[in-house]
C-alpha cells in the first residue's frame, strides 16, 4: 500500500505542473522527452530472454498505445482544459477497462453500460457550465482518448503477463516505453517542433520523466501486486481528488465547488458500478 500512496502523491502534482510549467511546449515534444527519460531509466534492466520477435512487437505496440497515444492525447488536452478538469476526467479509465474486458469476453453487462452513462453524466456537469463549449468538448474527447488508450494497454499487458507468467515487469518495461517514444518522436518529426526551454521547464520535464513516469508506473505495478483488488480500486480512485486538490490549492486554479463535487460523485459511482461485476 505504501507504494501506491507514494505514487498517488507524486502523480497529484503532474496535471498542475504540465498546465503551469510546460505551457506553450508542443505535446509531442513533452511526450517524447518524458517517455525517453523513463526508457533510459529502465534500459539497464531489460532481459532479452523474454524478447522473441513476437513478444517484442507485441510489447512495442502495447507501449505505443498505452504510453504513446495516452500521453500525446493527455498532454494536448491541457490546451483546452484546466488541469483540475483534466485530472477529474481521467476518472473514467476504470470504466473503459471494464467495458474492454466485457468486449473481449463477447458480452456486455448492464452494469457496464450503466457505469458508462454515469461517467458521461459526470463529465457533462463540468463541461456544460456556460463557458465556450467547442474547445471544452475537444479537450474532453482528448482526455477520453487518453483514458481509452491507457485502458487498452492495461488490458493487453495483463493478458501478456497471464501468458508469460514468469516475466518480471522491470525486465520488459523498457520495451513498452520504447514503443511510446517511437510513436511520439514520429509525431514530433511531422510537426517540425522548435525547442527553447527555460530552466524550470527542464526541471519539470526531468521530474515528470524520471519520477512521475519512470518510477511512478513501475512502483504502481509493484504495489498493485501486493494489495487486494478492493484496495487497488480505492487507490485508483483516491489519486484523482489529490490531483484536483493540488491543481486548485497549489497552482491556484478556480472551479465551481458544487459542480465539481457533483461531477466527482457521479464519476466515483460510475467506477464503483463498473467494479461490481
Amino acid at each position: 500500500m505504501l507504494y501506491l500512496i507514494f505514487v498517488s502523491l507524486v502523480w497529484a502534482f503532474s496535471p498542475g505542473l504540465i498546465q503551469n510549467r510546460l505551457a506553450g511546449l508542443d505535446s509531442s515534444f513533452v511526450t517524447t522527452v518524458r517517455l525517453g527519460l523513463a526508457l533510459l531509466m529502465f534500459l539497464p534492466f531489460i532481459r532479452v530472454r523474454w524478447l522473441s520477435p513476437r513478444n517484442s512487437l507485441l510489447l512495442l505496440c502495447l507501449g505505443a498505445v498505452q504510453f504513446g497515444v495516452m500521453y500525446l492525447a493527455y498532454n494536448e488536452s491541457f490546451k483546452h482544459l484546466a488541469s483540475h478538469e483534466v485530472a477529474l476526467f481521467t476518472l473514467t479509465t476504470p470504466v473503459f477497462v471494464t467495458l474492454l474486458a466485457d468486449a473481449l469476453e463477447g458480452k456486455i453487462h448492464p452494469r457496464s453500460l450503466g457505469a458508462a452513462l454515469l461517467a458521461v453524466a459526470g463529465t457533462a456537469v463540468v463541461v456544460f457550465q456556460g463557458k465556450e463549449l467547442k474547445p471544452t468538448l475537444f479537450g474532453l474527447a482528448l482526455v477520453q482518448l487518453s483514458n481509452l488508450a491507457f485502458a487498452v494497454g492495461q488490458v493487453g499487458y495483463r493478458r501478456f503477463r497471464e501468458k508469460q507468467g514468469t516475466v518480471k515487469d522491470h525486465e520488459v518495461f523498457a520495451v513498452l516505453y520504447a514503443g511510446g517514444v517511437a510513436l511520439a518522436f514520429a509525431v514530433m518529426l511531422t510537426r517540425g517542433v522548435s525547442i527553447d526551454l527555460s530552466t524550470p521547464q527542464v526541471m519539470t520535464l526531468l521530474y515528470l520523466g524520471l519520477i512521475a513516469s519512470g518510477l511512478g508506473f513501475f512502483f504502481w505495478n509493484v504495489g498493485a501486486t501486493r494489495v487486494t483488488a478492493g484496495q487497488l480500486a480505492v487507490m485508483n480512485n483516491a489519486k484523482i481528488p489529490l490531483m484536483v486538490a493540488a491543481s486548485l490549492l497549489v497552482f491556484g486554479e478556480h472551479a465551481d465547488p458544487l459542480r465539481l463535487a457533483v461531477s466527482l460523485v457521479l464519476l466515483v459511482l460510475a467506477v464503483l458500478l463498473a467494479d461490481r461485476q
